[in-house]
């Protein structure tokens, strides 16, 4: 490969979460355990080059003050998902800044509902899309999704169509690629959500900050691909932040195509004024999206594509009562506890800081509507996977 995705970072006192900050409370690391970060959101590999190439350029210009958007950033989205998505006829009028995928949310959620008033989701849920929608002020009604017979995580539609209608629903948040499930949907599953969104009157928002990183075999689709009327009505927001771990800059967009749709968001972004453009977010984007950009991408697939194989076998061969759904997309896996605290009569929080005991950094999935869930990241070098699923079985799982 031609980028560098082995190398173990020395990420502990560079302000890295991930590393300084033990989520577990009342989890400590014992002595002799080095820590294997695998719970926030972000990846431990070295970040694409030409980023911090464009960050120093633009450094280097001392000045700092108010500015527009330039032509490279439009021009830059506008490639990237044309090459990536199949996007055609994407104009600069329908992408926006927006600092982070939540905060457009918020946006798009202050322009359509008021406080009181409630909006759809699916469940298992993005802990992000809890905390903001209800301290919006808003409801959350939640349709569940459930596991077919070869444990695919697939959206119930009746459930859907129900709960839109018997709570009034007129406004939805959609995620795809699915967190924490890992579920990339089929354009046929796409299709049947957004007829039922059609059917109900409902404004969509499609989250698709994680749509570069799919699995070999599951394509990302658009959601307002699928259709003309899902163009119309969807809300759609997408980052360079996962792709290439730039949390710490901050930093996304979003893609509106209906005026009346797009306009109101803006307006609602625009009251705050915390909106306005980071210009090192924005530098940092068009270094991302360069052609070697590409290239980094692809080999990072192949990188989380080895480690979720790795990780996904080991678990269901060894952890006996731990059940784990393929994975398709993201890099985080979504562990099912409750057959082994079952049978072993272990507590969740007991099991959370048994895996912190060993260095194993992992996150606590019951925040995710689900009790007996843990989240894994595996955007680590593949050694620390090896070294962490060896851990898990000498020390936890089958302790």
């Amino acid at each position: 490969m031609k980028y560098d995705f082995t190398s173990l970072m020395n990420r502990s006192g560079h302000d890295a979460i991930a590393v300084d900050v033990i989520p577990i409370p009342g989890a400590e690391v014992k002595e002799g355990f080095s820590i294997i970060p695998m719970w926030v959101a972000d990846m431990n590999f070295p970040t694409l080059p030409t980023i911090t190439e464009a960050i120093h350029a633009r450094v280097n210009e001392p000045h700092f003050g108010y500015f527009e958007l330039p032509d490279a950033y439009f021009e830059s989205i506008i490639r990237w998902q044309k090459v990536r998505n199949g996007v055609d006829g994407l104009t600069r009028e329908c992408i926006g800044y927006e600092n982070g995928v939540l905060g457009g949310v918020i946006s798009a959620v202050t322009a359509f509902t008021e406080p009181g008033e409630a909006i759809l989701l699916h469940s298992p849920t993005y802990i992000g899309f809890t905390g903001s929608v209800e301290n919006s002020g808003r409801k959350i009604v939640l349709s569940d999704l459930v596991q077919d017979e070869n444990g695919v995580w697939r959206m119930d539609y009746e459930d859907m169509d129900r709960k839109l209608k018997e709570h009034k629903i007129h406004f939805a948040i959609f995620c795809s690629p699915h967190n924490p499930t890992g579920r990339v949907w089929e354009r046929w599953e796409i299709e049947k959500a957004m007829e039922v969104y059609a059917a109900n009157d409902c404004i969509v928002i499609s989250d698709e900050i994680w749509s570069d990183l799919t699995l070999p075999g599951h394509p990302h689709i658009p959601t307002q691909s699928v259709s003309e009327d899902a163009k119309k009505r969807t809300i759609a927001f997408y980052a360079t932040t996962k792709t290439f771990s730039l949390a710490g800059l901050v930093g996304s967009y979003h893609i509106i195509y209906n005026s009346y749709l797009r306009d109101r968001v803006e307006k609602a972004s625009s009251y705050s004024h915390y909106n306005s453009p980071n210009v090192l977010s924005v530098h940092a984007l068009i270094g991302a999206y360069r052609p070697e950009g590409y290239q980094w991408v692809d080999e990072l697939r192949e990188v989380l594509d080895e480690n979720t194989r790795y990780a996904y076998e080991y678990i269901t061969t060894h952890f006996e009562g731990v059940h784990l759904s393929k994975p398709e997309g993201t890099y985080m896996l979504y562990l099912d506890c409750e057959k082994w605290c079952h049978a072993h009569q272990m507590e969740m929080d007991d099991l959370l800081k048994a895996g912190v005991s060993v260095g194993v950094i992992w996150q606590d999935g019951r925040p995710f509507h689900r009790a007996y869930a843990i989240r894994l990241n595996v955007a680590v070098p593949h050694s620390l996977v090896v070294e962490a699923m060896d851990r898990l079985d000498k020390y936890v799982f089958r302790a």
